[in-house]
């Protein structure tokens, strides 16, 4: 039973109500001697307070797609099958022309929360070592004859941590708001593409790889971008691919699309940050080479110095201490053609999918105009 569908609410419902009816029932018919009286009635109001617990849970998580199925909660899933040191292309030395295609079977979610129209597959990386589930919406275009030799530029969106690569759709509603406005010609149509990113027992890859532990980088990148342009009419230049993350995936958003201006041309990070030390969970942050090799201001200065600044636009947004600093030190040191708009949000929203989803439309437009099909 999934950890977000209505299912396991309405189950933990029924157990609450349970465990309220049951003392009310039961408090003054318990027979025996007073000790087992007084067990059975402790046990009672244990359980009635593991229940409202339970349900509490359930609320936020549902609210924020935090964890998707048991194993990410209790940490008894890996979505890694192999790391090997893929070089400093995150390729092995493979070439992606060179791959053959990887055509999937796709299948609707089968949660009604996260909107109509996406799908989903089960992917096993080829180059990364990584398996896992990617989320697809297609925009309203895609299936008009209109539009039927078109290549559409993609997005590829990212959660925080942890969470679910169901949370744009399902928290964010970011089909549901886009529709409207894709089809009224307001914003650009983009698919979007949503893999998971929670992959590793009780850790925050920082989306980076580590030879012999995780090819997160490389999954993010290479796998599921390579997938999408194999199964969809979805544009293979740089010019047309974008990120966008919210916290701890705003802060991959900014990393691989610095770091890999020949597979992203855009960036979109929300309530991120540079320094990946700033989630205690993060491998990246726990590593002192990783930590500067994947703070976006390193990737930036690195490129800067050599004389190639990447052709990478940004979009930071944040409040004061959570994220806005973050893009005015990008912008400080960005030199054309990389790009860093930066938006201050006002203070008192908290760091929450609700102020996220607000953005959303916004976002979008500003895309538009850095990405090209």
């Amino acid at each position: 039973m999934s950890l977000t569908g209505t299912p396991f609410f309405l189950t933990s419902l029924a157990l609450l109500i349970t465990a309220v009816v049951l003392p009310l029932g039961l408090w003054g018919r318990i027979a025996g001697p007073r000790l087992i009286r007084t067990l059975a009635r402790l046990l009672m109001l244990l359980f009635a307070q593991v229940t409202a617990i339970v349900v509490v849970f359930v609320l936020v998580n549902n609210a924020n797609n935090l964890y998707d199925t048991w194993g990410d909660l209790l940490g008894t899933d890996s979505h890694v099958q192999a790391a090997q040191d893929l070089g400093p292309d995150g390729m092995g030395g493979r070439k992606i022309k060179d791959e053959p295609k990887q055509l999937q079977r796709f299948r609707p979610t089968g949660d009604p929360r996260m909107g109509t129209g996406v799908q989903m597959t089960d992917l096993k990386g080829r180059i990364s070592g990584v398996s896992g589930e990617v989320y697809v919406w297609l925009p309203p275009q895609y299936n008009d004859p209109a539009y039927r030799n078109t290549e559409f530029p993609v997005v590829e969106l990212l959660p925080g941590y942890p969470g679910s690569a169901k949370a744009w759709y399902g928290s964010l509603h970011v089909g549901e708001q886009l529709r409207p406005l894709m089809q009224r010609g307001e914003i650009k149509p983009f698919i979007l593409v949503s893999p998971r990113t929670n992959i590793l027992t009780g850790a925050d890859t920082g989306c980076v790889n580590i030879p012999g532990k995780v090819n997160a980088d490389s999954w993010l990148t290479v796998d599921v971008r390579k997938m999408v342009i194999d199964n969809f009419r979805a544009g293979g230049k740089p010019d047309s691919w974008a990120l966008a993350g919210y916290s701890a995936g705003a802060h991959c958003a900014a990393k691989l699309a610095l770091a890999h201006p020949d597979r992203y041309r855009a960036a979109v990070s929300l309530s991120g940050y540079n320094d990946p030390a700033l989630e205690p969970d993060s491998l990246a942050g726990k590593d002192p080479k990783l930590r500067v090799e994947s703070n976006p201001m390193h990737i930036l200065k690195a490129a800067n110095a050599t004389g190639r600044p990447p052709r990478t636009a940004l979009y930071v947004s944040g409040a004061a201490g959570d994220g806005y600093q973050a893009g005015i030190g990008l912008r400080q040191i960005a030199k054309p053609p990389t790009t860093v708009t930066v938006h201050q949000l006002a203070a008192g929203g908290g760091h929450t999918t609700a102020v996220w989803q607000t953005q959303v439309p916004e976002v979008f437009r500003w895309l538009g105009q850095q990405v090209g099909s």
